[in-house]
């Protein structure tokens, strides 16, 4: 095919595929592109005339890509990705006017702990644009990147889509929250002792705390896990019951009184709160910007970024 034979192709047809190379189902396509199953059908018979090759079969519930299928998206990926830069770069941003919206991916913690005072230093430059806010984790970053659903996220991170970028936003300590009044910090004896409470979005009833305490040959009682962090002020109040947080958590729970924190009665390995980010938007003004209001948020502000994996 020419560059003349372009004006034949139906560009949205291309985002169907890649959506499709994603989602491997028409049902979670057509939710993710806010468009009918018929149209999507459509779409997919249309993609099958276009490059001569079924491009999916149906196995089980599931639509799993041919072999040229693999072979097109492996090409096509890269290629909407430089479509979008290019793009890009003829948007101007002024963020005293905009109504764009950004989607961002944040985890519980990050939500909980910087998402106010980011929300406030936006509002103040940027009153109309819209934040949309997913609920995100490592295992749930590199779909919502490679899917288009968010455009940034912030969490910890492991595996991402090889475009991604990232950038080390802060080193964080895990602090111990309590609500008590007993003077001193807790001897590690004392914190086994206590009651625990967890904070786990899949129910687990361990964290990483328990790994260090069994190396130890020490463990301790977890007798409340809950979903949110937003909860534990309330939760603690009045009680015993300890918990262990990252420490910007630490520090918004108390901001406003009825809990203290304090050092780990034990050496723990610090963590990477990291920004992450789809190399398609690496150039966007916009995106840019907000990436630069989340950096403000972040201790250590001299990382330099780098595609992922470098």
């Amino acid at each position: 095919m020419n560059r003349s034979d372009l004006r034949r192709v139906d560009f949205n047809l291309l985002v169907v595929f890649e959506t499709l190379m994603h989602e491997r189902s028409v049902t979670r396509t057509a939710e993710k592109l806010f468009l009918g199953q018929p149209a999507i059908s459509a779409a997919l018979s249309r993609l099958r005339q276009l490059f001569d090759d079924p491009l999916f079969i149906r196995t089980g519930r599931t639509m799993e890509p041919t072999a040229r299928a693999e072979e097109i998206f492996t090409q096509l990926h890269p290629a909407l990705d430089a479509i979008s830069n290019a793009l890009s770069h003829t948007q101007e941003f002024d963020p005293a006017t905009s109504d764009r919206v950004f989607r961002i991916g944040l985890s519980d913690d990050v939500e909980f702990g910087l998402m106010p005072s980011l929300l406030r230093r936006i509002r103040s430059e940027a009153p109309n644009i819209v934040l949309v806010v997913r609920r995100a984790n490592h295992l749930l970053m590199p779909t919502l990147l490679s899917s288009g659903e968010i455009s940034l996220g912030v969490s910890h991170t492991s595996e991402l889509p090889a475009n991604a970028k990232r950038k080390r936003l802060r080193v964080s300590k895990p602090r111990v929250l309590r609500a008590d009044r007993i003077p001193g910090a807790l001897s590690l004896d004392e914190y086994c002792a206590r009651p625990h409470a967890l904070v786990s979005p899949a129910g687990d009833l361990s964290g990483f705390v328990d790994k260090y305490l069994a190396a130890q040959g020490r463990a301790r009682q977890i007798v409340l896990a809950i979903s949110q962090f937003s909860g534990l002020s309330t939760l603690l109040s009045e009680t015993n019951i300890i918990a262990t947080v990252p420490d910007y958590v630490a520090a918004t729970l108390t901001a406003h009184g009825g809990l203290r924190e304090e050092a780990l009665p034990f050496e723990a390995s610090d963590f990477d709160l990291s920004m992450v980010w789809s190399g398609a938007q690496d150039n966007d003004p916009a995106e840019r910007w907000m990436r630069s209001r989340i950096q403000m948020l972040a201790d250590d502000a001299e990382n330099p970024v780098t595609p992922f994996g470098d």
